[in-house]
């Protein structure tokens, strides 16, 4: 079973194709053994072409990918997760997330699936996303199998501190996604003013502060290669305990990903 690494590697918007293809490649190259796709991305063949262009064995990888809102009942579940596992390319799937609870998402079919696939072999770990605390807990006492990461978006300027405090209460990852909030971060004078005393970016310090949290595990999604490797870089980056006190007082809640089906809507 592969080992979970914190900073991973977002793989939403990435092109089906080359853009994909070298990006998970460089991605590897630079250091991420956490790769995050989705069957929604459209790009699970690509991702399974890009690793196969390193050196690196996929036994050395952690692959995550997610079910889409419309493969959610039972059936549809177990035999979606296994075409991902086949054109991933491994021989299990590290990591299976619930997409989103929304549109087919029925917690009697779709949670039994997931059990059923770590029990036979197909997933080594559940994931869930988007949840709200409420839909978390009834998923969390539903499953036979321990929830291993709930994935939602958290960056300084929507700090999700309910859902970090669960994570570490119950055991699993949050995983961060839009990290940076698709650079707003770079606006955010006290970032910025942070950014400058490490000589780094606003985006390496939000990457940083996430790094700083029990239980919470960041998958920034670059295409250019000089960004993929910032963002790698970001883990040498030591916050102060002042600096972290700072980030916190922040109070934006500003979501970047909102839609009228969400399920906090």
């Amino acid at each position: 079973m592969s080992t979970f690494d914190r900073l991973g590697y977002g793989t939403y918007k990435l092109a089906d194709g080359e853009e994909c293809v070298s990006g998970v490649a460089h991605a590897i190259e630079t250091g991420y053994r956490h790769v995050d796709t989705a069957q929604g991305y459209d790009n699970e063949a690509s991702v399974s072409a890009g690793i196969d262009r390193t050196d690196v064995d996929r036994d050395d990888l952690f692959v995550a990918t997610k079910l889409s809102t419309d493969n959610l009942s039972y059936d549809d579940a177990t035999a979606t997760a296994r075409v991902s596992r086949d054109r991933l390319g491994v021989d299990s799937i590290d990591l299976l997330y619930v997409h989103w609870p929304i549109n087919s998402y029925d917690p009697e079919e779709t949670l039994p699936a997931l059990d059923d696939l770590v029990d036979d072999g197909v997933i080594d770990r559940i994931g869930l996303s988007n949840f709200r605390p409420d839909q978390l807990a009834e998923a969390i006492d539903r499953l036979d199998h321990d929830v291993f990461a709930h994935q939602v978006e958290c960056h300084p300027l929507l700090q999700q501190e309910r859902l970090r405090e669960y994570a570490v209460e119950h055991d699993h990852w949050l995983v961060a996604y839009s990290p940076i909030a698709r650079n707003r971060v770079a606006d955010v004078d006290v970032l910025r003013e942070i950014a400058a005393t490490h000589d780094a970016t606003p985006a390496q310090v939000s990457l940083a502060w996430l790094l700083s949290k029990q239980r919470v595990a960041p998958i920034p999604k670059a295409a250019d290669f000089g960004h993929v490797e910032e963002n790698w870089a970001a883990r040498e980056i030591a916050l102060t305990d002042d600096e972290i006190a700072r980030i916190d007082a922040l109070d934006r809640d500003e979501r970047i990903v909102d839609f009228e089906e969400a399920p906090w809507n």
